[in-house]
């Protein structure tokens, strides 16, 4: 079976077609769990994730956790909950997180200005400026976000399987979009795919722990054998090092672990 991740802006029904694809699947659907995943595993308190999450990259850099171990605590997290399959994700970056999965079916849902405006005022019970100001600010704060840490732009239509502008569409329409595209042989889980997951998993495991340590790197893992990439030297170089070896005893799953010092990172690190 497929992973499904939604990406979408604020006010576009995205939460509400999440969960009725999920339903209609029989899937599970997932969101602000991931964080209080990351959370608890990591010891840190929901609300400083939560900050972390949605705060611009320049605000990550002076907390104690900066952005690159706040998202990779975020990434491990994410990427142990969708490992099982039949997952709808609808939250951060989805599509840019679990990179590199066969069976990930990655969509974007998207509306006119005007109707999302519209949405707004009619939750909220405010003045068609004050939704439009909200929206646009929101949009914005998004797009800095994904740009910053990925430098691509989440409103890019090539980052997606299927993009959704559900102007004249309702939400049953949109929803059947989506099970129809997860149904695709594409989108199924074989074993090949399977093992990707799996190693992403293992390499986003493997980064957590090291840049909980303060350890700046970049992971792969092929078949359960680990490469760790740095570009320190020295001592700190030897304390990574150690710190590989003992890791390799911890987790169970790492076949063999090597650290790479010196190299440019491949485009499929983590």
């Amino acid at each position: 079976m497929a992973i499904i991740t939604i990406s979408r802006g604020s006010y576009v029904k995205g939460r509400e077609i999440s969960e009725k694809v999920a339903k209609n699947l029989g899937y599970e659907c997932i969101s602000r769990e991931v964080i209080l995943e990351a959370s608890d595993r990591f010891n840190i308190p929901e609300i400083k994730m939560i900050k972390a999450i949605h705060d611009a990259p320049s605000i990550l850099e002076r907390v104690s956790h900066g952005k690159t171990a706040f998202i990779a605590f975020y990434q491990y997290a994410l990427s142990r909950s969708v490992q099982k399959d039949n997952i709808v994700y609808h939250g951060l970056a989805g599509h840019l997180l679990l990179k590199g999965i066969p069976h990930l079916l990655k969509v974007r849902i998207s509306a006119d200005l005007s109707a999302r405006v519209a949405n707004e005022m009619a939750e909220s019970g405010i003045p068609e400026r004050e939704a439009r100001n909200l929206i646009l600010k929101d949009d914005e704060e998004r797009r800095n976000w994904t740009k910053n840490l990925y430098g691509v732009d989440p409103w890019d239509s090539s980052l997606y399987d299927l993009t959704l502008c559900i102007d004249k569409f309702t939400v049953d329409d949109a929803v059947d979009f989506i099970c129809r595209a997860a149904s695709f042989e594409k989108f199924k889980a074989t074993k090949e795919s399977t093992q990707k997951m799996h190693d992403l998993v293992l390499a986003c495991e493997v980064k957590a722990e090291l840049v909980e340590n303060e350890f700046d790197v970049a992971v792969t893992s092929e078949y359960q054998n680990v490469i760790i990439y740095t570009k320190a030297g020295g001592r700190t170089l030897k304390k990574l090092e150690q710190k590989a070896s003992l890791l390799a005893e911890k987790i169970p799953n790492i076949n063999n672990v090597e650290v790479h010092a010196g190299i440019a990172y491949p485009q499929n690190a983590i």
